[in-house]
């Protein structure tokens, strides 16, 4: 029975860790190019929500209404003043810009809310769960973070493989130049992935937020996790980042189970692996 309440547990780590990479997946799988600030801008979003719970009379649910859109609407701005500049310039262009925000952002998240842990107080979410018996319990939480994971990623799926704007963005994401040729305004498009990255990385800093504390440092570790998630998975494929996430979660949840202090380091250890026996990760993104 533990270790199936040790499966159980790893299943949901790893819905959150595929939270937090599909926003990576999205904007490499469109663009080629990797976030460095993406962890901060998760905890962004956590201290928003903080602020707006704490400065209005909002429920917790038009809290998040609020800031997924608001996100993703940053997202777009971003892009088109920065991001897409840099992207112009080479993809060394776009690390060092993104680094550069990583660094603003938790320097300004350090001004304005010090050192400090905090959490977001979600009610019973924070605490309950599903007593199946007395060895094996799943919390609301972890379930609910699963259940966005998986419905995040088969959303952004089918938007991309669906809609006409997904498969324009698509196509840009093979040729850019060819595809103008058919209508299609790359800036745009790019812009759009990076909003629903900047989306799908503030509902993660939320759900992260609720299940542990956060502080303005702790965005690179998250960083980590997510980008590990995405090369475990393979890079760009979307249902891949959810594999990897799982794998991620597993191996953490299975070494914690052995030996507590081999947590972090096991996850390690599976990512170089699968560097070195399989680089193109367990589902590859479909090339032409």
């Amino acid at each position: 029975m533990d270790l199936l309440n040790t499966l159980v547990q790893g299943l949901m780590l790893g819905g959150l860790y595929a939270l937090f990479a599909a926003g990576l997946s999205i904007m490499f799988g469109v663009m080629r190019m990797v976030n460095l600030a993406h962890g901060d801008l998760a905890v962004v979003a956590a201290y928003l929500v903080l602020v707006l719970l704490g400065g209005t009379m909002f429920p917790l649910w038009l809290v998040v209404l609020v800031t997924l859109p608001l996100f993703a609407v940053i997202g777009y701005g971003i892009h088109r003043s920065l991001f897409s500049r840099s992207l112009k310039a080479g993809p060394l262009s776009t690390l060092l810009v993104t680094f550069g925000l990583s660094i603003i952002i938790q320097n300004g998240l350090l001004e304005g809310f010090s050192a400090d842990t905090r959490t977001i107080d979600m009610g019973v979410l924070n605490t309950g769960a599903f007593h199946l018996n007395n060895q094996l319990s799943i919390s609301y939480l972890g379930l609910l973070t699963l259940v966005l994971a998986v419905a995040v990623i088969a959303g952004v799926q089918l938007f991309l493989s669906r809609t006409r704007t997904g498969k324009m963005m698509r196509a840009v994401s093979d040729d850019a130049d060819t595809a103008s040729l058919v209508g299609a305004n790359s800036k745009h498009l790019y812009a759009i992935a990076t909003a629903i990255a900047f989306g799908t990385v503030a509902l993660a800093g939320i759900m992260s937020g609720a299940r542990s504390s956060f502080d303005p440092s702790i965005g690179p570790a998250q960083l980590i996790f997510a980008f590990e998630a995405v090369v475990i998975g393979g890079l760009g494929s979307l249902w891949g980042t959810l594999a990897g996430g799982a794998v991620l979660g597993l191996t953490q949840a299975f070494a914690a189970h052995l030996d507590p202090s081999l947590t972090i380091l096991a996850g390690h250890l599976v990512f170089l692996a699968v560097l070195a026996f399989r680089p193109q990760g367990l589902i590859p993104q479909r090339t032409v």
